[in-house]
């Protein structure tokens, strides 16, 4: 998880400072608490903030929307209504998290803490991405909500990280496709994994997967009797990942079946040949 300091909104860091320094422990230390309907949206804020800091998110948050109900017409409210999207991101309660940072959008959609509260939505799913032998819906979720981060706030403090996590969860559904596919190869149906590397090779062709996704589909190929599309894929794969490893053993299964790596035939393959190495898109 990120910490604090890299995921509190830079206009949000500088908002303890409009509190009086004697709010700071109001509420806490003593043998009872002032009933939160008498405070001011500042010490309730103040308070919110101190549970944070002493690592107790959930009940921050809480606290935070205390001052959004109290006193909702307020710039307490507004500030709060942010810092209790983090807080409860901060306690892995995500749909907490995402619920507070869409009403914050709603309300604020051009404010100068909108791409954060986007990207914490974005963070909220991404957090929850599983390992690939299981459902990958949040994945896509993820991607979406990235995707979204990327191109309304290009110029955000938050682009560059959500073009990160974007690559590596695309790469994570590539992953999925490839161990599927990869169970398919083994247990000889051929048609099935082909549909699965083919998904990566036209999809996800920037991820690490490709190169292997080739390799698989020249083995698939080979098994049915295809020479042709085994062939292209040897072309393309010795063409963009002629380094990899799997270009070595694709080109020994091709020389062993005495064919080489060149573009042949009419097939799906070809058109990605023509229109990847050749730039022919018609």
């Amino acid at each position: 998880m990120i910490g604090k300091s890299r995921l509190l909104a830079p206009a949000l860091l500088g908002v303890l400072l409009m509190v009086p320094a004697g709010c700071a422990r109001l509420g806490f230390g003593g043998e009872t608490e002032i009933a939160i309907e008498s405070r001011s949206a500042g010490e309730l804020f103040l308070a919110a903030e101190f549970d944070l800091e002493e690592g107790r998110p959930l009940r921050a948050a809480r606290m935070f929307d205390e001052v959004e109900r109290l006193y909702p017409y307020s710039e307490w409210a507004k500030r709060a209504m942010m810092m209790s999207a983090f807080a409860y991101y901060d306690a892995s309660r995500f749909e907490d998290s995402r619920a507070a940072a869409e009403r914050y959008l709603d309300f604020f959609p051009a404010d100068q803490d909108a791409a954060y509260a986007q990207y914490l939505i974005a963070l909220s799913y991404y957090d929850q991405i599983v390992d690939v032998g299981r459902d990958q819906a949040t994945t896509f979720d993820a991607l979406q909500e990235l995707r979204e981060t990327i191109e309304r706030y290009p110029d955000s403090d938050y682009t560059k990280s959500a073009e990160l996590k974007f690559d590596l969860a695309l790469d994570h559904l590539a992953g999925k496709e490839m161990e599927v596919g990869r169970y398919y190869l083994k247990k000889g149906h051929f048609s099935a994994a082909i549909n699965r590397f083919r998904v990566v090779v036209e999809d996800f062709q920037t991820t690490q997967h490709t190169p292997e996704a080739l390799h698989r589909l020249i083995e698939c190929y080979l098994s049915l009797g295809l020479p042709d599309e085994a062939q292209t894929a040897g072309a393309i794969l010795g063409f963009t990942y002629q380094g990899s490893v799997w270009y070595e053993d694709s080109f020994a299964l091709l020389t062993n079946a005495g064919l080489g790596a060149e573009e042949r035939g009419q097939g799906w393959l070809t058109r990605s040949y023509r229109q990847v190495i050749q730039g022919k898109w018609l």
